[in-house]
């Protein structure tokens, strides 16, 4: 499975004032997940899997009060909490679009967070999740029914980065489920030892490979 990260940049910023306390709390609003459609990084998720996925995600998670995303742009499918800016509060279907709302915590990111919008900066929201892909003929990657949500949206600082910044796969990094926890797998040997492997031998090195990968799982 592969890291997966998706950028959007139409967010909206809220504030909301607390009835009791009267303190302002802050919020980002926007479509934080699509499907049916090619996305800027020629992925296309099926509603059938996004939805189902969704809906786990937010019985798990949102539902549960933890629902957490990330400030920056992390490169693993698992929450640093030291690192979490702010709580997902909802996350609902509207035609192909996945509407989400997310409260800003009091936390040291989340601090930096509410700085940034009360300087008028530019911030968009990046989905991170796990999953395989099959590549159609037109060139997009499809997303496969293995795909599992890890945050619906982290804050990022400029979504329309250079692709070098923003690609959602890491190609030299794996990741497998393993009861319960998501497990790196280093992939640079395995393209090590294809490369360097003759004609005759290589279906036999990819033979070996390929069940040392699976005894992984």
């Amino acid at each position: 499975m592969k890291l997966i990260k998706e950028y959007v940049d139409n967010v909206k910023y809220l504030t909301e004032a607390d009835e009791k306390t009267g303190k302002k709390g802050y919020f980002i609003e926007g479509v934080f997940m699509q499907a049916n459609r090619p996305n800027k990084n020629l992925r296309e998720y099926s509603m059938d899997i996004l939805g189902n996925e969704v809906n786990r995600y937010v019985k798990e998670y949102v539902e549960q009060n933890r629902a957490y995303g990330e400030l920056g742009h992390p490169d693993t499918p698992t929450i640093n909490l030291e690192r979490v800016s702010h709580m997902i509060k909802s996350l609902k279907v509207e035609g192909d679009n996945f509407i989400g709302k997310a409260k800003i915590m009091d936390t040291p990111y989340g601090n930096i967070v509410k700085n940034l919008i009360d300087e008028g900066a530019r911030i968009g929201v990046s989905s991170r999740g796990l999953g395989s892909l099959r590549k159609r003929n037109d060139g997009i990657n499809v997303v496969q029914d293995d795909f599992r949500l890890a945050t619906a949206a982290d804050i990022v600082a400029d979504p329309s980065a250079p692709d070098a910044f923003v690609h959602g796969i890491r190609e030299g990094k794996e990741w497998v489920f393993v009861e319960g926890r998501f497990e790196e797998v280093d992939i640079d040997r395995a393209k090590t030892a294809i490369q360097k492997a003759s004609r005759k031998d290589i279906e036999t090195v990819a033979a070996q490979l390929f069940e040392n990968f699976l005894r992984k799982l």
